[in-house]
C-alpha cells in the first residue's frame, strides 16, 4: 500500500514523498528508522486513469540492470560504500522508474535495510534470482564479485533471449503481413467480385461461397469480434485459465521447429543459473529453487521442483535430474555425475551453458534459414487460394457467355 508522508528530516528541512508498506504503522517505523519526523502520513490517492495507463510503460530493461550491475561492482571495487553507491548510481541515472527505485533502495538501506531487503520490495525490477546471489555475497563478504557474477550472467542471458526473439521477429512480420492481406481483400476485394458474380445469376461454387460469407462476417461483425479477442486475451493474461501454463508449456514445447528451440534455451538457462548461484556461496537447495521459479517454463519449473525434493530424500542432482528424460538429455546428467565425482559441478554446469548455448544459435540459425522460404509460400498460397476462389467462377461465366 502506499502512503504520502511529510516530514522534517535530520537538517530539519522539510521533505514530501511516497512510501509502499504492508500497513501505515510499518510506514511510520520505516520513515522514523531513516532519522525522519513525521508532520503527516496519509493513504495515498489512486491517481488518475492517464498515470495509472503511462505506469504500465515503464519499466528497467535488462541492458539498463546489466550496466548497474557492472557499475556497482567497479564502485565497490574502489571501496565506495552501498548507501554511497546507490545515491550515485540515482543521480545518474536517466530512466525515472529506476532513478526511483535506487532514491528508496537508498533510503531503506540509510534506515538500516540490508541491501538484498531493500532490493526484495521491488520485484517488478530485481527478480527472487537477482536478490537471492545479493544476499548470498552480504553473507559471504563477496558482494562485489556477486555484482560482477550478475552482470556477466545477466549478459549471457540477454544475448541468448536476444538472438531468439530476433529469429521470431521475421516470421512474425509475415504472419502479421499475411493477416493483413487477407483482411484487406475480404473487406475491400471480394465484395466487389462477388456482386459481379451474384449479377451473373450463375451458381456460386461451395467454395466461393465459403469465401463471400466469411468476408460479409469481417465486414460486418470484424470490429466487434477484434474486440472480443482483445478482451479475451487481456484476461488471460491478468487472470489466467485452470490449466492455461501448463497446456501452453506442452503446445510450445511440441512444436515443430521452435519446441527444440525453447527446451535448449531452458537448459542453457538451468545450467547458467546453477553455475553462478553455486559460484556465489547459495545453497544447493535454494539453488534448484530459485532456479525453477525464473526459468520461465511451467513444465520445467514443476521438473526442477520435483528434482528439489528428490535432492532433500538424499539423491544426487545427477539421478534426480536423470528421471526426466522428456526434457534433460542423457549427455547433461551424465555431465553433471562426473562433475559430482570429481567436486568440478560448478566447472561442469559453465561447460554445460556454454555447449546448449551453441546448440542454440545453431538451431536459430537453421530455424530462420527453413522459416523464410515457408512463410513466403504460406503467404503466396493463402492469397492465391482466395483470389482463385472468386475468379475461377468468374472465367466460367465469361467463357459460357463467349
Amino acid at each position: 500500500m502506499l502512503f504520502s508522508y511529510k516530514v522534517v528530516n535530520q537538517t530539519g528541512g522539510e521533505e514530501n514523498g511516497t512510501i509502499d508498506a504492508i500497513n501505515i504503522d510499518v510506514a511510520i517505523s520505516s520513515l522514523q528508522r531513516r532519522g525522519f519526523i513525521i508532520s503527516s502520513i496519509t493513504p495515498a490517492e489512486e491517481g488518475n486513469l492517464m498515470k495509472k495507463l503511462s505506469s504500465m510503460f515503464e519499466r528497467v530493461s535488462t541492458k539498463e540492470l546489466v550496466m548497474l550491475s557492472n557499475q556497482v561492482s567497479i564502485l565497490f571495487s574502489s571501496h565506495v560504500s552501498v548507501l554511497r553507491i546507490f545515491r550515485l548510481l540515482a543521480e545518474s541515472s536517466e530512466n525515472p522508474v529506476l532513478k526511483r527505485t535506487l532514491n528508496e533502495i537508498s533510503d531503506d538501506i540509510q534506515g538500516g535495510e540490508s541491501l538484498s531487503g531493500a532490493m526484495r520490495k521491488h520485484p517488478a525490477i530485481f527478480s527472487e534470482f537477482y536478490v537471492n546471489m545479493i544476499k548470498a555475497g552480504e553473507e559471504s563478504g563477496k558482494l562485489s564479485e556477486t555484482f560482477k557474477y550478475l552482470s556477466d550472467y545477466m549478459e549471457r542471458n540477454y544475448a541468448v533471449m536476444a538472438k531468439t526473439k530476433n529469429a521470431l521477429v521475421y516470421p512474425a512480420f509475415i504472419v502479421i503481413t499475411f493477416i493483413a492481406v487477407m483482411i484487406l481483400m475480404l473487406v475491400l476485394v471480394v465484395p466487389s467480385l462477388s456482386a459481379t458474380l451474384i449479377e451473373a445469376g450463375q451458381p456460386i461454387p461451395g467454395y466461393t461461397q465459403v469465401v463471400i460469407s466469411l468476408s460479409n462476417f469481417v465486414r460486418s461483425y470484424g470490429v466487434f469480434f477484434l474486440v472480443f479477442l482483445i478482451v479475451c486475451g487481456v484476461l488471460i493474461w491478468k487472470i489466467g485459465i485452470p490449466g492455461g501454463k501448463q497446456t501452453w508449456s506442452h503446445v510450445k514445447l511440441s512444436l515443430p521447429l521452435f519446441g527444440n528451440l525453447y527446451k535448449k534455451t531452458y537448459l542453457t538457462r538451468i545450467a547458467d543459473n546453477f553455475d553462478t548461484l553455486l559460484t556465489s556461496g547459495v545453497p544447493m537447495l535454494r539453488a534448484i529453487e530459485i532456479t525453477g521459479k525464473v526459468v520461465g517454463d511451467e513444465a520445467f519449473e514443476k521438473m526442477l521442483l520435483d528434482v528439489s525434493e528428490k535432492v532433500k530424500a538424499g539423491s544426487s542432482l545427477s539421478d534426480a535430474f536423470g528421471e526426466h528424460p522428456e526434457n534433460v538429455p542423457n549427455i547433461m546428467t551424465q555431465m553433471m555425475k562426473v562433475g559430482e565425482e570429481t567436486g568440478e559441478l560448478s566447472t561442469i554446469l559453465k561447460t554445460l551453458a556454454k555447449f546448449y548455448k551453441r546448440e542454440t544459435d545453431a538451431v536459430i540459425d537453421n530455424m530462420v534459414g527453413l522459416i523464410e522460404p515457408l512463410m513466403i509460400i504460406m503467404l503466396a498460397g493463402g492469397v492465391g487460394t482466395l483470389l482463385a476462389a472468386i475468379l475461377i467462377p468468374i472465367y466460367n461465366i465469361t467463357a459460357s457467355i463467349s
